[in-house]
Parts: structure tokens; sequence; C-alpha cells
């Protein structure tokens, strides 16, 4: 099933570079566009819950999906630029196993746990070691 979801993921990328080839803008602009949603995870460094909202506003493909249209019914194509690179990102962070975030951490997401390495707690983050249980 996995298989299945991840090929979804694909089409669905596909589906927004064509969308951003109706655009009158030059290819490299997505390559250089299509990582800038993951400046989001900056709000970690503020706590869990920010880091978790803000990831998940611009990680969201129905914000994506909206924002798209506002831009076609306002006649705005960066608006359009903006909606399609949100949704494109999304998809090819889906594809990788990265999805909406839980206030609980980074790696916890509504398609499971994205790491299987140990997050350490604040208190082992705080002493800079990982203590191992035998």
């Amino acid at each position: 099933m996995k298989t299945v979801i991840k090929l979804e993921e694909l089409g669905l990328f596909v589906l927004g570079i064509y969308l951003f080839s109706l655009l009158d803008y030059q290819w490299w602009w997505f390559l250089v566009w299509i990582l800038v949603p993951d400046f989001s995870m900056l709000g970690y460094v503020i706590n869990a819950k920010v880091g978790a909202f803000l990831y998940n506003v611009f990680h969201h493909r129905g914000i994506a999906v909206l924002v798209y249209i506002l831009g076609c019914y306002l006649k705005l194509e960066a608006v359009q630029l903006i909606g399609v690179i949100l949704f494109s990102h999304a998809s090819m962070d889906r594809i990788f196993g990265y999805g909406l975030k839980y206030e609980t951490g980074f790696k916890y997401t509504h398609l499971g746990e994205t790491h299987n390495k140990k997050e350490l707690s604040s208190d082992e983050a705080k002493s800079g070691f990982l203590t191992t249980k035998i």
C-alpha cells in the first residue's frame, strides 16, 4: 500500500509541474522555489507547537489549492506560482514520507514516524549525550 501512496503523490507532483508549465516563468524558478516551504521548519526553534503549526500551514495541500485558485481568480501569476510551489512541495515531501506534523515532535506525522532514530528528550539534549538502556 505504501507504494501506491507514493505513486499517487508522484502523480500529484507531476500535476504541480504541469500547472507550473502553464505559468509564464522560466523552469529554473521552479527549482529555486521548490524547497522554500521548508523554511517553515524554523518554527521548531521556538517550540514544537509553533513548529508544527507553521510546517503544516506551508505543507497543507488544501491551503495550496486555495492560494492557486485565488491567484487564478485575481489573475495574479505570482499568487498562482505560490500555490503551485506549495502544492508541489507538499507532494514531493510525502513521496519521501514526510507528512503533516503533530505537536509531539518533528518525526510524528499523519503518515507515521519519519525516522527510526531515537528522539532526544529535552534533558538528554541539554546534557549533550544520549543514555542507552541495556
